[in-house]
């Protein structure tokens, strides 16, 4: 998502549109998180902030920001608590143009995601969970405004994205959060396309699946909590005899970083600062060759509405616990 943007701020989106596919849920949004653990019932909100820039000359800046509400249930299916969740990211970019092209802000809402976790506690400071969910193409497609009106800012938002999670967390005493989230993300539409005159224009938009690893080591000591936190990203192979690929480039990358955070007990913040380590090569607009690291700043609030009753997450460091 987040290299789509950028580069189309440089040239007709017709154009990039047939070149690149890349990642739908944010890599590196489930780090902190010990998502493995079933929550204790009641209703979270969990709003996850970003802002960076890649190395490239002119890139822009690119903030997404995602919302997420998740209701942590009393129902229970073979042991595992349901968790429902909804989520509605959004996009910002502020972009570095060369002249003579004009700078211009801009932001939409991102396809929403609806879905549930399933949250086991295996006992001994372990967890494990599945969350299920499905991007809908129903979010605000934005516009860049080169040359007709409606091009979309975010192509991909055309198609919708069936997710699945598998999430795998220890504890220990509680004082650690020990994390990996693999997210598989499968593009129910590969070829999919706007509708109306722009669509026409712009023809199928070719999207790849991808895959997402977040990794978390943190301790806590006190209300504060510390530690390493990496991700990676990849799309997954495309049909190369298929002509809607003939221009596509492969994205993915690998971040690392370090993450802080502090409980004040009616809510809690972290922070974290990633950079990508290695990154992909891409070409531009223009045809050369360009670096794609990254750099990233994240900041997280979670605010619990706790419900009571039902189990908790024994000792694991709510209410830093889980989000989709």
């Amino acid at each position: 998502m987040l290299k789509t943007i950028g580069t189309a701020t440089l040239a007709m989106a017709c154009s990039i549109a047939a070149a690149f596919a890349s990642p739908v849920t944010q890599p590196g949004e489930q780090v902190g998180l010990a998502a493995g653990f079933p929550l204790p019932e009641g209703f979270y909100a969990i709003d996850t902030f970003s802002v960076g820039r890649s190395d490239y000359r002119h890139a822009p800046d690119i903030g997404v920001n995602i919302p997420l509400i998740i209701w942590s249930s009393p129902y229970k299916i073979f042991g595992a608590r349901i968790e429902p969740l909804l989520a509605v990211p959004s996009v910002f970019v502020s972009p570095h143009n060369p002249a003579p092209i004009p700078n211009r802000d801009a932001s939409i809402f991102f396809n929403p995601i609806i879905g549930s976790t399933f949250a086991w506690n295996l006992g001994g400071g372990l967890g494990v969970s599945y969350l299920i969910g499905a991007y809908l193409p129903v979010g605000d497609r934005g516009s860049l405004g080169l040359g007709f009106a409606g091009t979309p800012l975010v192509p991909q938002t055309a198609s919708t994205t069936l997710r699945q999670s598998f999430f795998t967390t220890f504890v220990g005493d509680g004082s650690l959060n020990l994390t990996a989230a693999l997210t598989y993300n499968l593009t129910l539409d590969p070829a999919a396309r706007f509708g109306g005159a722009v669509g026409a224009a712009l023809g199928p938009i070719p999207n790849a699946d991808t895959i997402n690893l977040d990794l978390t080591a943190t301790k806590k000591f006190g209300r504060f909590e510390i530690g390493p936190v990496a991700y990676a990203y990849t799309d997954l192979p495309v049909n190369r005899g298929n002509p809607l690929y003939a221009r596509y480039q492969s994205q993915g990358y690998i971040a690392v970083g370090g993450l802080i955070g502090y409980n004040f007990g009616r809510f809690a913040v972290q922070t974290y600062v990633t950079r990508q380590v290695i990154a992909r090569e891409t070409l531009s607009a223009t045809g050369l060759r360009q670096r794609n690291e990254e750099t990233r700043g994240w900041l997280r609030i979670v605010v619990p509405f706790p419900t009571g009753g039902g189990e908790a997450a024994a000792p694991a460091p709510a209410p830093l616990l889980h989000k989709g």
